[in-house]
């Protein structure tokens, strides 16, 4: 099952995640290598700077996807002020489909 993780983060908190963006691509690769990444990327502010998260995982359920977002480095890091997780039925464009 597809589950849309929607982070926001912390204002002001743009060194954080520029600091711990190593070790969260790798992790993202790591997901990816597993099957688990649909898709990743940042949302950016009025300037073009990432200030929030935006992943498209694999996942069992809404535990298994929780459980899973909350391994994300920028999530063990304090770098999200929000967290929404959603189930998400990709309809148009998924190349699985």
């Amino acid at each position: 099952m597809l589950f849309a993780v929607i982070c926001a983060d912390k204002p002001g908190h743009l060194n954080l995640r520029m600091e711990t963006r190593p070790p969260h691509v790798e992790w993202l690769n790591g997901l990816n290598a597993a099957g688990q990444l649909k898709i990743a990327g940042p949302f950016l502010d009025a300037d073009g700077k990432p200030c929030g998260s935006m992943l498209l995982i694999v996942a069992d359920d809404i535990e298994a996807a929780k459980a899973l977002a909350a391994q994300d480095p920028y999530a063990k890091a304090g770098l999200f002020e929000t967290v929404e997780i959603k189930p998400y039925n990709w309809v148009f464009n998924n190349p699985e489909a």
